[in-house]
Order: structure tokens, then C-alpha cells, then sequence
């Protein structure tokens, strides 16, 4: 789906996804007309203890169950920061990698934006801090508490980043209402949603 067939009336479904090794936050948004409503929050948490191959596993794993589940229209994603570790570098490229991976194998188209550009299109400050990201996401949202952990309103910011984006062709802050939780099968541990 195209922004011309959202600004005819028909919906989008955003996923934003923050990608990490330890911690990929999510969130997705319902886009219509000049609404947003969040549909769900959260992060994925690939249990520690398991080699760097299997957390990849599960980050994928839950990302596919989110794709089922909420059938987005577009995924927006954070593009890498380049760290002065090579090693940090890599491992956050593998995360990014096997976070688009469910899209791509749905054909679902994938945007990437700059954690400034995110943070610009929500607070209005490219070097804002997590806590301002966090409020403001909570205000537009229409939230009744912040939304835990920063990562997830980092996933949030950058959904309605890609929805303002695609509706006017810049960055605005949208009006929106109420969350639905997630529920998965229990074999999926390392997902957690955000009430």
C-alpha cells in the first residue's frame, strides 16, 4: 500500500522496530486519515544465556509472529549507528537484518529512518533524549503511562515517523487513541508486550 491509497481513505498498518541483540523494541500503529492509534508495544528479549544464532532465532521468531498477527502494510525500521566497535557494529546488523527478514519474506515493503530523523519527527528536536521520545510518544498517543522500555517507544516513534512521513511528505505529530495488548503461545518466552 502506497501513501496516494492512504490519503484516499484507506488505512495503514505501520510496524516500527528499534533492532537490538539484547533488547528489539516494537510498536504498531494504526494510520488513518489524520489518526494513529497504537495497536500494541513492546520488546523482544532473546534470553541471554543462549548463543548469539539462537537469539537471532528468536528475535525473528517473534517478529514473524507479530507480521501474523497484525498483518502491516509497511515496516519502519532504525537505520544502524555506526559504532566505534566493530564487533557492537556487526552484531546490531545481524539483529537489523533478521528483523527485516519477516517483511521481506512478505513482501512487505521496509523504511529505514535515522534515529534523529524519528526523534524529530515526534518531539521536534533531532537530538532529543529518550525521556522526551517517551513523553511525547505518550501525548500523541494518548497513553495513559509512558511507554516501557524506551526501546518500544523508540519502535512507536519511528512507526509514526514512517505514518507522517507517507501522509504529508514531512514530519508531524498525529493525534491517537487506545493500546491492545499481545497475546502469544507460551513457547514464545521472549516476547513481552507492554500493557
Amino acid at each position: 500500500m502506497n501513501g496516494a491509497a492512504q490519503k484516499n481513505g484507506k488505512s495503514l498498518i505501520i510496524l516500527g522496530i528499534d533492532p537490538g541483540t539484547r533488547i528489539t523494541g516494537y510498536g504498531i500503529i494504526k494510520s488513518e486519515q489524520s489518526v494513529s492509534t497504537p495497536l500494541d508495544f513492546g520488546c523482544i528479549r532473546p534470553p541471554p544465556h543462549l548463543p548469539q544464532a539462537e537469539r537471532y532465532l528468536a528475535i525473528f521468531n517473534a517478529i514473524e509472529q507479530l507480521m501474523d498477527k497484525f498483518r502491516p502494510d509497511a515496516v519502519s525500521i532504525e537505520t544502524q549507528f555506526v559504532y566505534k566497535n566493530v564487533q557492537s557494529a556487526m552484531k546490531l546488523g545481524m539483529a537489523r537484518a533478521v528483523a527485516m527478514l519477516p517483511a521481506a519474506r512478505r513482501s512487505v515493503p521496509v523504511f529505514e529512518y535515522a534515529p534523529r530523523k524519528a526523534k524529530l519527527a515526534v518531539v521536534g528536536n533531532g537530538g532529543a533524549s529518550k525521556f522526551q521520545v517517551q513523553k511525547m510518544v505518550q501525548l500523541i498517543l494518548k497513553l495513559g503511562q509512558l511507554p516501557q522500555p524506551e526501546d518500544a517507544a523508540d519502535a512507536l516513534a519511528l512507526a509514526l515517523c514512517h505514518a507522517n512521513t507517507i501522509k504529508f511528505g514531512k514530519n508531524l505529530c498525529l493525534n491517537t487513541s487506545k493500546v491492545s495488548s499481545l497475546s502469544l503461545p507460551r513457547n514464545t518466552p521472549s516476547l513481552t508486550s507492554a500493557d
